[in-house]
């Protein structure tokens, strides 16, 4: 026997199946919405994880193809890696959740969400954010939950909740909400230059559909929540805070925090840390928490300095931005690139341009979503904090920040019609002290411009922080943090734009959420800290995209044929069209409605190559001259190829104005002659005449 619970959401049935599978897991759900189904559960350690100083929380979000009625592509018929879709589902899940677990809380917890089936209309990703909640919430572990998250489209100017795939479509706003009873507690977004009026409604809405959500967990919790555990507490003791006060006064440490340049603040707190572990050298058990010790202390001593005193550790007022510098083409032949320095934060971003056959295919379970053809990637070195470590690739929060940035991009990229071109941007980082995905906005949109990418228009984006005290009223909104005030403070809120709307939103908190002035706040602070970038940085590095391609990136001709001559463009398994690439050397793509884009870097070639297919697709008429190579010589005539599977054939005749007994007294094999076509002859077969272009 099992437990269910049942609700209707945005007009779908919203079902939970409690005690029925999973039942060793801590806390286990089988959640339902519509026909998609997502195992979710929760599962923790029984003792805490020796030797760490931080909340070891894993989060899983589990692809099935099956689940969408494929088989995986490739040699290797099983799932592989996680898809960037399924990193980027764990990080929104992540994100909301582990402000809601204790501080001092080390036993590892593994939250799994294995999708086993999917209904197009109704999000597997909601479902297992839901899912996640609701199985932490009726499980022992500790959490001060519930929470619920909402997805809002704009289509047409109204707000659609947990949007359709076909509402998805049209949409203008992909935004992600999840709430806590009290407060927002993570917002995620990616929009059509959307008013910042208009995304605050929108957040607001979706904030009151999760308190329906959260009503209805809470019945689940009600009747099916366990007892929460007991845990040994990592809590630093309060005795060594204050024989640490008494070694290094409060004043101190001020000083020792109180500088713009990272590595000199970085080398103060590690005298400071050598002072404590030679006095407390008898002490193992303080000496095994002094890290943490002298972090809460850094902690303490930056909040107050920001809250009390309005003292920024790099001596900036509280919505100065850090000095900006920018540049485009430091990098030679490459097709784009553009550097963007934001104090210590520098990124250097290079566009590469590509035909459309080149744009990313993609094998996931979002049937709307087979290929895209802009691609931004994000790279974070050892050596741009000044740190040495070994590159694994890619991690989690490489690919997030590089999918932030995509989705900023996104809505003012031109369409595939106006510019034919699959389009990589790739930002690396040079150095690192603060908000380094904004900063990748910033100079790939510029690396754009310079690449001739005719972008609707600039973004930029901004990093807002954030310092809270006691009560609700008492906080403190920072513009452009640094890599301290993120670390220290309470929220890391990162909106990117143009001076239209909003591109895109993500938000991090450390605590149990946010109100609306808060809200409000942070993003007022972002957009005039936007305009700014935009009108006195980036716009006068480059006001305009370059009005084409620079000498190095491929240039493409398009042409329409009708789609019935496609066939004969490619002809039998690809001879054709294969012969036309050796020829010219161009890259050749065809879409299924006769668009054909001729791609490369000489411009005769690809004429070459237009003309080519111009004269497959074309029929012969009477009167039209061509030009064509003798490939085949018979005792009644020549045949001439016109371009790669287009022949015709010259009738000895025809080929001269005087009698000639053998074709090969006037014609040779690799010949290139003038013909004019005749029409048909008796037969139905075209006729062709050497002697009559004069005429």
């Amino acid at each position: 026997m099992y437990k269910k619970f049942e609700m209707e959401l945005a007009g779908r049935t919203l079902r939970i199946d409690v005690d029925r599978v999973a039942k060793q897991a801590n806390g286990a759900v089988l959640m339902h919405y519509g026909d998609t189904t997502v195992l979710c559960t929760a599962t923790a350690s029984e003792k805490p994880r020796e030797g760490i100083d931080f909340f070891p929380l894993s989060v899983e979000y589990n692809e099935r193809l099956y689940s969408v009625g494929k088989i995986p592509g490739g040699f290797n018929k099983r799932e592989g890696k996680a898809s960037e879709n399924a990193i980027l589902t764990c990080r929104v899940i992540d994100r909301p959740m582990r402000p809601l677990f204790p501080k001092d809380y080390r036993n590892d917890v593994t939250l799994e969400n294995l999708v086993l089936s999917v209904d197009q209309d109704c999000s597997p990703e909601l479902t297992a954010m839901l899912g996640a909640a609701i199985a932490t919430s009726i499980s022992d572990i500790p959490f001060d939950g519930p929470i619920s998250t909402t997805q809002v489209g704009l289509v047409d100017g109204e707000f659609v909740f947990n949007p359709t795939a076909a509402q998805k479509e049209a949409s203008d706003m992909a935004l992600t909400v999840a709430s806590t009873k009290e407060k927002v507690i993570m917002i995620e977004a990616g929009a059509n230059e959307v008013p910042e009026r208009q995304m605050i409604d929108a957040i607001f809405a979706a904030h009151e559909l999760n308190q329906q959500v959260i009503a209805f967990i809470d019945t689940i919790v009600a009747e099916c929540g366990k007892e929460k555990h007991a845990y040994e507490s990592c809590a630093v003791p309060e005795e060594l805070f204050e024989a640490i006060k008494e070694i290094v006064p409060p004043a101190a440490m001020e000083e020792a925090v109180f500088t713009d340049e990272k590595q000199v603040r970085e080398e103060n707190i590690r005298q400071i840390t050598e002072k404590l572990e030679e006095a407390f050298a008898e002490k193992e058990e303080w000496l095994a928490v002094l890290g943490e010790a002298v972090y809460q202390y850094q902690k303490k001593t930056v909040r107050k300095m920001i809250l009390k005193d309005h003292k920024r550790p790099d001596g900036r007022a509280i919505d100065q931005i850090r000095p900006l510098a920018a540049e485009t083409d430091l990098i030679p032949r490459v097709h784009g690139s553009a550097m963007f320095t934001r104090g210590q934060t520098q990124i250097c971003t290079i566009t590469t341009l590509a035909p459309l056959a080149e744009a990313q295919r993609l094998d996931g379970l979002d049937e709307s979503e087979t290929s895209k053809r802009y691609m931004h990637h994000y790279n974070f070195p050892s050596y741009s904090v000044g740190e040495t470590r070994p590159s694994r690739g890619p991690g989690r929060r490489e690919i997030g920040h590089g999918a932030l940035a995509e989705r900023a991009l996104v809505p003012v990229l031109p369409s595939e019609s106006e510019f034919p071109y699959a389009i990589r941007t790739v930002s690396e980082t040079f150095e690192s002290n603060g908000s380094t995905s904004q900063a990748s906005i910033c100079a790939s949109s510029m690396s754009l411009m310079a690449a001739g990418v005719p972008i609707k228009a600039a973004v930029a984006g901004i990093s807002a922080g954030l310092v809270t005290g006691d009560t609700d009223d008492d906080y403190l909104v920072l513009t452009d943090i640094q890599g301290l005030e993120d670390f220290f403070g309470d929220m890391d809120f990162k909106v990117a734009g143009t001076h239209k709307g909003i591109t895109a939103i993500q938000m991090d908190i450390k605590i149990h959420g946010l109100t609306r002035p808060i809200i409000e706040e942070a993003i007022a602070a972002t957009k005039k800290a936007r305009t700014y970038i935009l009108d006195e940085v980036m716009n006068k590095t480059i006001g305009e995209p370059r009005p084409e391609v620079g000498e190095f990136a491929p240039k493409i001709i398009q042409m329409q044929i009708d789609p019935q001559k496609i066939g004969d463009v490619v002809g039998q398994r690809g001879k054709t069209i294969n012969a036309i690439i050796e020829q010219t050397g161009v890259k050749i793509d065809i879409t299924d409605d006769g668009n054909v884009s001729i791609c490369g870097t000489e411009a005769s070639a690809m004429e070459e190559a237009r003309k080519l297919i111009t004269i497959i697709v074309t029929d012969f008429e009477a009167g039209q001259v061509l030009e064509g190579k003798v490939v085949s010589i018979k005792e009644f005539g020549a045949f001439l190829e016109f371009a790669p599977g287009k022949e015709g054939m010259v009738h000895i005749s025809k080929i001269s104005k005087e009698r000639i007994n053998h074709v090969e007294d006037v014609l040779t094999l690799g010949d290139v002659v003038k013909v004019v076509c005749l029409g048909k002859d008796k037969m139905g077969r075209i006729s062709f005449s050497m002697k009559d272009v004069a005429e």
